[in-house]
């Protein structure tokens, strides 16, 4: 099973969501200073609409760097289907961020193949667990690059 599925088992999808409001309301209010990790490896604040809703919606996403482009992973933990976020930022690629209070204009797309295999260990330096979300699922996990618009 995985984090988020514990997590979400544990608290509820009520109760995870409100979390993860609360993250990005402490994040925004003191431009990163609260929130800016996870275990460790830095946060941003990925902003991306609903496909089928439209509604504005902002994830706090685990995020590393290549050159100038931001890299975020479609882990949702290495549960069998993708965080709810990914399809939203395929639907809509062009979005903003925010890096400790620094918002961006930024374009999503997924990495090619000879991509990941470059960023992929880059981003398991990061956040290590993404090596062993890999290893539990069968999906291709998505390597996500995040380019200045």
């Amino acid at each position: 099973m995985s984090t988020v599925s514990r997590l979400a088992r544990r608290f509820g999808y009520r109760g995870w969501q409100q979390f993860t409001q609360a993250h990005v309301r402490a994040y925004r209010a003191t431009k990163g200073r609260l929130g800016k990790t996870y275990k460790g490896a830095p946060v941003l604040l990925l902003d991306h609409v609903g496909r089928k809703s439209g509604k504005h919606m902002t994830s706090p996403l685990i995020y590393g760097e290549d050159g100038d482009n931001l890299i975020v992973v479609a882990s949702f933990g290495g549960a069998r289907r993708d965080p709810f976020w990914w399809p939203n930022l395929k639907a809509s690629p062009e979005t903003t961020v925010n890096v400790y209070g620094d918002v961006r204009r930024v374009r999503a797309r997924q990495a090619d193949p000879e991509e990941k295999a470059r960023i992929w260990p880059k981003m398991v330096e990061v956040y290590a667990p993404y090596a062993d979300y890999q290893r539990r699922t069968e999906r291709d996990i998505p390597v996500v690059i995040l380019e200045p618009a």
